[in-house]
């Protein structure tokens, strides 16, 4: 049986991506440093995944295992060693952490004459995550570590899209999901050919499929969780029952239809696009699941990154003459947006009380365009008072 190694056993890794490679007759390696969930894991060999629709579809998955990572991190070493594919469902920002192990694994794999070919596919909302990656490991490379790398290791890029609501459940293992899920592997950057993933797309250009997704669902779903909010509504269901939250959606997808085509039109037509985003729309409407706003919306300072959800589509649209007055309307209220157990929600509001906005919006965003950046100041002083 082939050995699969995910670094993640929370709700996306246990109920997408090992859901997937389970089905796909891999052995799964959980690594993860909740202690409850990898002796479950240990425990069990397997758990079930529920799927949020009327019929309430149960999956079982077996054949799994984990490893804590902080208490036996050789034990991820020895395992990375032997993977037939490894992959990531932790967060961008934790990326950099796990570098240094994935490194001592590769040099294991190469210290123990280990020549199959060895993919690391980092499925996070980001784009160029797995390469990303790939830069933070070669920082803990050596010279004939990186020269083995070229030759046998690989980190294609990937996207990855299904939602799962925040929950809580009496089983540690059990998680709730939509029936919607989309994997796509960029496979000009594949090491190992031998086999593909069923229930994964591959495409041999993933940009414009990756731009699609994040500039579609992330930003999609970040407009209804902050206009929700400055609304006053909890959950993301609550809010899309608001026709003002509705139209903040579509209007936002508008404009990134708009982008889309400009820069992907071979890939993509107009209908097809309308078509993508009506059904995401159906997604986020779904009776079965009840999101909360405070989950959607978390760490608002790095969503409003120079290369996040809005901020990089407001730059693109800038420089193609388009409209972005819709994602504009949005980096508003998320400057407006407040929530005392956010850690980044709090510095953000304290950074708007103490310093100056230019300032600060110019930090936060990491903009340095005069039109754009005055345009945000103006906007923020429209949903915010200081």
């Amino acid at each position: 049986m082939k050995k699969a190694v995910h670094f993640g056993a929370g709700n996306i890794g246990r109920g997408f991506i090992g859901e997937i490679l389970s089905k796909n007759d891999f052995e799964v390696i959980f690594v993860d440093m909740n202690a409850a969930v990898i002796d479950a894991l240990n425990e069990r060999h397997g758990y079930e995944i529920g799927i949020a629709s009327p019929e309430h579809e149960k999956i079982s998955v077996s054949g799994v295992s984990g490893i804590n990572n902080g208490k036996n991190p050789e034990e991820v070493v020895q395992a990375i060693a032997e993977a037939d594919i490894v992959t990531t469902a932790i967060g961008p920002t934790i990326l950099p952490y796990i570098a240094e192990l994935i490194a001592k694994g590769i040099h294991a794999r190469k210290q123990a004459g280990n020549q199959n070919p060895l993919d690391f596919l980092a499925c996070e909302n980001m784009i160029g995550g797995s390469e990303f990656l790939g830069g933070k490991v070669a920082e803990y490379l050596s010279d004939e570590d990186r020269a083995y790398v070229a030759e046998y290791i690989g980190f294609p890029n990937a996207a990855v899209d299904r939602i799962v609501p925040g929950q809580r459940h009496e089983d540690v293992l059990y998680v709730e999901v939509e029936p919607f899920r989309e994997w796509v592997i960029d496979e000009s950057q594949l090491k190992n050919t031998s086999f593909k993933l069923e229930g994964a797309h591959y495409a041999t250009n993933l940009e414009p499929f990756i731009e699609r997704k994040l500039f579609s669902v992330n930003s999609g779903h970040a407009t209804v969780a902050y206009n929700s909010a400055y609304k006053g509504y909890k959950t993301i269901l609550e809010g899309l029952q608001d026709v003002e939250v509705v139209d903040a959606l579509k209007a936002v997808q508008v404009e990134t239809r708009a982008l889309l085509l400009a820069k992907w039109g071979e890939y993509f037509t107009e209908e097809s696009l309308i078509d993508y985003h009506q059904v995401i729309i159906s997604r986020f409407k779904n009776p079965e699941i009840i999101d909360e706003v405070t989950r959607v919306g978390r760490t608002p300072i790095r969503k409003l990154g120079y290369d996040e959800r809005f901020i990089r589509p407001i730059r693109e649209l800038n420089d193609r003459g388009l409209d972005y007055s819709a994602h504009l309307d949005v980096v508003g209220k998320i400057f407006a947006y407040k929530d005392d157990n956010d850690d980044q929600a709090v510095e953000l509001q304290e950074r708007l009380a103490t310093g100056e906005l230019s300032k600060v919006i110019k930090e936060v965003t990491g903009l340095s365009s005069p039109k754009i950046l005055g345009e945000i100041e103006a906007i923020v002083g429209k949903y915010t008072k200081f």
